[in-house]
């Protein structure tokens, strides 16, 4: 007799067929910038829709409300929309295609590939960056070796800081990125590139990045020509990639390229939803955007693994007074200043090291290292404040012996300080260079 009912109630249940779901659409009101205007539809904050155009519809996303008015902001460029037009909601739009296949692809701030190799094979899932309270933060306590010799000795980053790249336009910023994506001893490297200019992605990607360094990196790139709201994703995207990677017990390096950009992206979707400009333009949740993105990234104590980032910050007509700059300076574990006169002079990397610091240097070195590093400091200072007076010949030599060694070697703190773009410098030799380095001046 059970079996007999068992029957049956296979037998009812194959025959349930799925009720129709109802469809609820919105309706286009009106267009202003890059802001669309919708009524109706049950739309929420942060939800990617569909918006109907007369050949086809378009990718877009809510970004505001306003009473019974939803703004949205298209994700690509848009053509053929009208009045009254349809915008519904994309189902599942959340879920990702994550895992090891990613490594060596290039992505958009979507996760859609751009690399023509086809479909992303992987599960999807849902990605997010945890907030991570004050007392859920593992420390940073063991270097991280980026094969820089300059910061592998006088500015060591360590494995879960957050630290800044500064500098104006073309002073070498995105090749010393590169050299940190080849040369790093992280298990894992995402790359994001955002708002540049469309070329300099494929550039970095085989020149700068190279097929070794593309072996464990993912690059996640919108450029300047995209969408402002796409530029924002793909650094989120960039956060949530590195912080899953993370979870999963790997050291995770995250470069950024750059913060500036992100912070001009906020600002444009900021003015067209009718934010008030503040610091040079740049509206309020500007630097709360900044925070919240700096402060996903670094160690948990949930997790075995790191993350570790490093950001650049475009410091317009190298001002360091910059709203952005001066901003991020605050939030960082630190900053790595770059300054152009370095850099006229051939000298690459062209780390200023009298402006630049990692505040996490002295909790992970030795005392003998870092005794080391502001022994060096002082003495490259030293000479810099009498550089200028001996080509005039003013300059006397006798009266102070260390200015008169620092005059002497100075071309061997110069040698440690620049370094080739094909040339590797691991943290042991780095250390070791500069010990033996200071120990001439003894």
């Amino acid at each position: 007799m059970q079996t007999e009912w068992q029957q049956r109630l296979r037998l009812a249940t194959a025959a349930i067929r799925p009720a129709h779901q109802f469809n609820s659409y919105g309706r286009l009101l009106s267009i202003n910038g890059l802001t669309l205007t919708v009524k109706g539809g049950r739309l929420s904050l942060g939800q990617r829709c569909q918006v109907e155009g007369q050949q086809q519809w378009f990718d877009a996303e809510v970004i505001g409300f306003d009473q019974e008015q939803a703004f949205l902001m298209p994700l690509a460029a848009v053509s053929g929309l009208y009045a009254g037009a349809k915008v519904r909601v994309i189902e599942n739009s959340a879920l990702l295609p994550v895992g090891d296949s990613l490594m060596g692809r290039v992505v958009d701030g979507l996760m859609r590939p751009i690399d023509d190799l086809g479909e992303i094979d992987a599960p999807r899932q849902t990605l997010y960056a945890p907030h991570l309270s004050p007392l859920q933060r593992r420390g940073v306590e063991q270097p991280l070796d980026v094969g820089i010799r300059a910061l592998n000795g006088l500015f060591t980053v360590g494995k879960g800081q957050r630290i800044g790249l500064f500098a104006g336009s073309g002073v070498g910023k995105s090749k010393l990125l590169g050299m940190m994506t080849r040369y790093t001893a992280a298990d894992v490297v995402i790359v994001g590139l955002i708002g540049e200019r469309g070329w300099e992605v494929r550039d970095f990607i085989e020149h700068a990045l190279g097929p070794e360094g593309r072996k464990k990196a993912i690059v996640v790139a919108a450029p300047a020509d995209q969408s402002p709201l796409l530029r924002l994703r793909a650094a989120e995207l960039s956060h949530k990639l590195a912080a899953h990677f993370r979870d999963q017990g790997k050291n995770v390096l995250l470069l950024m390229d750059s913060l500036t950009r992100y912070a001009q992206a906020q600002r444009e979707i900021g003015l067209s939803l009718g934010e008030p400009p503040a610091t040079k333009g740049y509206p309020p949740s500007v630097f709360s955007k900044l925070t919240g993105l700096v402060e996903s990234s670094g160690n948990s104590n949930s997790s075995r693994g790191s993350m570790t980032a490093i950001y650049t910050v475009l410091a317009e007509g190298d001002d360091p007074q910059d709203p952005i700059v001066d901003s991020t300076r605050a939030i960082l574990d630190g900053h790595i200043v770059l300054r152009r006169s370095l850099a006229e002079q051939g000298h690459f990397p062209a780390i200023d090291i009298g402006a630049s610091i990692s505040r996490v240097m002295p909790q992970i070195v030795s005392e003998a290292h870092l005794q080391a590093c502001y022994r060096l400091k002082r003495l490259y200072s030293r000479y810099q404040q009498i550089q200028e007076l001996i080509p005039l010949g003013a300059y006397q030599r006798g009266e102070d012996a260390e200015l008169d060694a620092v005059v002497k070697r100075f071309p061997a703190i110069e040698a440690f300080l620049c370094q080739g773009l094909n040339e590797q410098s691991i943290y042991a030799d780095s250390r070791k260079q500069l010990m033996e380095l200071v120990n001439e001046f003894a």
